[in-house]
């Protein structure tokens, strides 16, 4: 098979690797599509190694066909459509992941939309729904908003009750969410949004879903009602920050601190079971889709990355792979 390997001096070549052969409990998936995340940005420079155990290669999500199963595996067989949630290895022809991590793919999706769905919607419904205990009704945050996360959480807050504020980094990105149903939104680029926040909801937000860290949890504080809760899922904005405890304290706050890549396996496939059982329904009927800036074919995966380190995007970016 192929997989895309970072030359020595940065570069992504599509380059031959062994075949892969599937654990017991593991399924083999011919890829057909992948899609890129920021941690895979970040890996390819050295500063996100995968967890023990996963692949080097990067790609944490993919969507093909499962062409061998492992001995134990109840979930798939031979032939089923699927997309998975991986630890890494999705830029291949091939992935091998446990069978929780994997779901059966909509009917009414392409590979390509459903290489965009597992990595960004189980993030958005981990930390809003599990770790931000969201219930229908609460008002919610999103920084980042027109990113494949965020665009994932605006429709699953909408579909599920609650309404959304946004951030982005332009008035194009901020209309984008609020055609995906967001209430109102930031351009970050704007200053704060707080001011902008408090004139929509004077009492302030229940949850935000933050990727930015450091530079936003001062007003993110502020931003929060009584009993909110802050879940932190990145460091784009730093990894250092004061804190105002007496803030936290006297507002009944909760800061929660939250990653995928490296949670246990048992955990990945509750969540990806909770997809299967609460979102596909949603979007086999068409009211979540997953939002796409543009394919590529896998080999210009270099081109794929320069387009998402560039800010320019609303949603995912998809790498195609052919043969």
């Amino acid at each position: 098979m192929h997989v895309i390997s970072v030359s020595d001096s940065g570069e992504l070549l599509w380059v031959q690797a062994p075949n892969l052969v599937p654990g017991p409990a593991e399924i083999l998936i011919d890829v057909k599509a992948t899609a890129i995340n920021r941690a895979d940005l970040m890996q390819r420079k050295g500063l996100y190694p995968p967890p023990p155990g996963a692949p080097d290669t990067m790609g944490l999500e993919c969507a093909g066909i499962v062409v061998a199963v492992g001995h134990a595996v109840t979930h798939h067989q031979v032939g089923d459509r699927v997309c998975a949630l991986l630890a890494g290895g999705g830029y291949a022809e091939q992935a091998v992941v446990d069978q929780g991590s994997a779901l059966k793919m909509p009917d009414n999706l392409d590979f390509e939309q459903a290489a965009a769905i597992p990595e960004v919607f189980a993030t958005a419904w981990l930390n809003l729904f599990i770790e931000g205990m969201l219930q229908p009704g609460e008002r919610v945050v999103l920084h980042a908003g027109a990113s494949g996360v965020g665009t994932a959480a605006i429709q699953l807050c909408r579909a599920f009750g609650s309404e959304t504020f946004v951030t982005a980094g332009s008035a194009e990105k901020i209309e984008a969410c609020i055609q995906l149903g967001a209430a109102a939104g930031q351009n970050r680029r704007d200053g704060g949004f707080i001011d902008a926040l408090k004139a929509v909801w004077p009492e302030g937000a229940n949850v935000i879903l933050d990727p930015v860290g450091g530079a936003y949890l001062a007003e993110n504080l502020d931003a929060l009602t009584l009993n909110g809760r802050l879940v932190l899922i990145g460091l784009m904005g730093g990894a250092r920050s004061e804190i105002d405890l007496a803030k936290l304290m006297m507002k009944r706050l909760r800061v929660i601190g939250s990653t995928l890549r490296a949670r246990p396996l048992p955990e990945k496939a509750s969540i990806m079971a909770e997809l299967g059982q609460y979102v596909w329904p949603k979007i086999s009927q068409g009211e979540i889709m997953p939002i796409i800036q543009q394919i590529f074919p896998i080999e210009a995966a270099g081109a794929a990355h320069d387009l998402v380190a560039s800010d320019n995007t609303i949603g995912k970016v998809v790498l195609k792979v052919s043969g």
